[in-house]
């Protein structure tokens, strides 16, 4: 059964073009409520650790420097069946594969520099959203 929760960043590139309030709106207009939002910027360490997953492979650095390069937008989103319809909301990683009228086929510039991340399945939502933001920061 498909949960009601999932998770998302706006990625240091979308957030330095400015796109982050039209970013926003197009995910509550799409039907998610915002239950937790932070402004923050991660470093070296603390996006290691969300990535960790990643550590083995060879794109690991470019993604910690990509990550940490500038303030990001962390939130936990809620909808019904919202992970995968969040996962339609943003398109494709690859924006040139991305459907139109998705966030990342908007503004995302490269498949490294896609503007946005989502949550993969509901485990991920909740470690990811845990690791932004404890309970006591939640609507």
């Amino acid at each position: 059964m498909a949960g009601n929760i999932t998770f998302t960043m706006i990625k240091p590139d979308a957030f330095r073009a400015g796109n982050s309030g039209t970013m926003i709106k197009m995910i509550q207009e799409a039907g998610f409520a915002i239950k937790a939002m932070k402004l923050t910027q991660l470093n070296a360490k603390t996006a290691g650790a969300f990535y960790a997953v990643h550590k083995e492979r060879p794109f690991y650095q470019d993604l910690i420097s990509y990550m940490s390069s500038g303030p990001i937008i962390a939130m936990i989103l809620e909808k019904a069946n919202a992970v995968e319809d969040f996962r339609k909301l943003i398109g494709a990683t690859d924006p040139a594969k991305a459907e139109e009228g998705t966030i990342r086929k908007l503004f995302a510039t490269s498949i490294e520099a896609n503007a946005i991340h989502g949550s993969d399945s509901d485990e991920n939502a909740g470690i990811e959203g845990d690791f932004f933001f404890s309970q006591f920061e939640r609507v």
